[in-house]
């Protein structure tokens, strides 16, 4: 912990910006790439770095945010469970539609670093079990009345009713005390010490909204755009709030966001000219897209999956020869390659991606092993059966590996008939309700909050029913460990429990692929979901 404790950008980062300002200045010299870089190397910097530093200021110095304009926003999910809620929020497109709408204490940068937002700072206390948060005091909700602490409170509060249903109930379950103690201040006790903190405060989950707000059917929030319109199911409209309180945002006049389920129709919505951008691609429709002159494709890389789920409360996934039968059916590297087109990296049947400072490189990759799997599935009693296999357009790319699957296990004595669902309503109809089907998730900011939301016991978004009292110890510890290579040994024996025991298959962590018109500027990557971890609507722009 630093000596000062408030929230801020690491060192890292710092320099990373202070760099790549002053390379910005260069560049606008008349400086070219070659030269930057050179001089970046001569100055100490590692190659990578240099590269990256000046790719940075490159881009920052090519583009200048011009304010107006009009967009269509395409994606993949929607059905008339959309919500304005965001402790409700399931999708992208939900999770697109509350960025649009509301602000977080704080908000991730594209090194998933916890940057300030609402609060105008977070202080840790007691071994980050105590936490002092101050908040703006120039914000204003889109009907005028100020932000205070009430409503934080209230915000953060609504976690620990089940009447509510959220979605980060499990997350925020070691808030123990969240008390107002000012107007503008408040004050949040832990049940244990948690790092962490900031970093989940600024998932969508745990948006603000206004002190004592029960209708949804419109968003009253603190956001870039207000709600003009929302029809679950249809469409959203958002138009730019003039008094928000980031000055120089949003750029735009106005947002559509609507869904279009079938990827195809996606693709050629954005290649017709009919809707700006789109998320969720298909690796095989990208060279179609790189190679259409006014569009560009927009890759993102990070602990993004889907996943083949076998619940483990029920036959056949109850038995644990069964699971492993399954897991050795899958060909990764197929998988990778014909399914993926190379947009993934090979997974091992646990969520920590290599991206992740946390990732075990020693934990022995699961092999595609027909026959190992055949010895598995005969001591399971489940040979020579039929199972269902739930796929839908909501989990992409599920139907291509639930059919590479399927080739596998006829060659060993197992038939997977596959269960074709629509994309609409799958994830609050479908998800986890079978026996064996997808799931997915994208990136999440730190190991523990992927472990917390997914795999600890007991958890809403537990997809395969997967308990482990060993796994949930270690969870607490790691969360309050403040050394890192202490923290380190712990989520390595957490990723190797997950990988022998839980009923999730993660053959490979997938890139988020989107795409847009080539007019449409301001995007960078940001591991935690495509089109900026869905919070691309403040920081666009048409280039017109």
């Amino acid at each position: 912990m630093n000596s000062d404790p408030r929230i801020k950008e690491t060192k890292d980062v710092e320099l990373f910006r202070n760099d790549a300002q002053c390379v910005g200045e260069a560049f606008r010299r008349g400086a070219t790439r070659r030269e930057v870089i050179n001089r970046l190397i001569a100055a100490g910097m590692s190659v990578a770095a240099a590269g990256t530093v000046a790719s940075f200021a490159e881009t920052a110095h090519a583009q200048t945010a011009r304010r107006g304009g009009r967009i269509k926003v395409a994606l993949s999910q929607t059905s008339t469970a959309d919500t304005l809620d965001p402790a409700r929020g399931l999708n992208p497109t939900d999770q697109s539609r509350h960025f649009m709408f509301y602000n977080g204490l704080t908000v991730l940068d594209e090194t998933l670093s916890p940057q300030l937002a609402l609060a105008e700072e977070i202080t840790p206390s007691d071994r980050a079990t105590m936490w002092h948060v101050k908040l703006r005091r120039d914000v204003r909700f889109h009907d005028g009345s100020p932000l205070t602490s009430a409503d934080v409170v209230y915000s953060l509060r609504r976690h620990k009713d089940p009447a509510v249903g959220s979605g980060a109930r499990s997350l925020a379950e070691p808030i123990q005390e969240i008390t107002a103690t000012g107007a503008h201040e408040l004050r949040i006790r832990l049940s244990e010490p948690n790092a962490d903190l900031p970093a989940l405060l600024g998932l969508t989950g745990f948006l603000i909204v206004k002190d004592g707000t029960t209708d949804f059917r419109t968003a009253n929030g603190t956001g870039p755009y207000k709600c003009a319109e929302f029809r679950p199911g249809v469409r959203s409209i958002a138009v730019r709030n003039n008094e928000y309180f980031k000055p120089s945002k949003p750029h735009l006049d106005e947002i559509e966001l609507f869904g279009i389920a079938d990827e195809p129709a996606r693709v050629n919505a954005l290649l017709s000219g009919d809707v700006h951008m789109i998320n969720n691609v298909n690796p095989r429709s990208a060279q179609r897209i790189i190679s259409t002159p006014n569009v560009s494709l927009f890759e993102t890389k990070g602990g993004a999956y889907i996943d083949l789920v076998i619940r483990l409360d029920r036959a056949p996934g109850s038995n644990p020869d069964f699971v492993l039968a399954v897991k050795h059916m899958f060909n990764r590297e197929q998988i990778r390659r014909a399914v993926y087109r190379n947009y993934a990296v090979i997974g091992n049947d646990q969520p920590i991606d290599p991206t992740n400072r946390f990732f075990d490189p020693t934990l022995p990759q699961r092999p595609y092993d027909p026959e190992r799997a055949r010895f598995h599935l005969q001591r399971s009693g489940f040979a020579n059966q039929t199972f269902p296999i739930v796929v839908s357009p909501a989990a992409g790319n599920s139907e291509e590996m639930a059919q590479l699957l399927q080739q596998t296990a006829l060659q060993i004595g197992c038939n997977f008939n596959l269960q074709r669902v629509p994309a609409d309503g799958y994830w609050s109809n479908h998800w986890m309700k079978h026996p064996i089907g997808f799931g997915g998730t994208n990136g999440k900011p730190t190991a523990d909050i992927q472990f917390s939301i997914l795999f600890k016991s007991g958890a809403p978004y537990n997809e395969s029913g997967w308990a482990n009292e060993r796994f949930d110890r270690l969870l607490v510890q790691a969360r309050s460990e403040t050394d890192d290579a202490k923290r380190r040994e712990m989520y390595a024996e957490m990723q190797r429990l997950v990988h022998e025991g839980s009923g999730c298959c993660i053959p490979v962590f997938a890139s988020n692929l989107d795409a847009h018109v080539r007019q449409l500027k301001g995007l960078v990557p940001i591991p935690t979901g495509g089109m900026m971890g869905y919070n691309f609507a403040e920081n666009i722009w048409l280039d017109q």
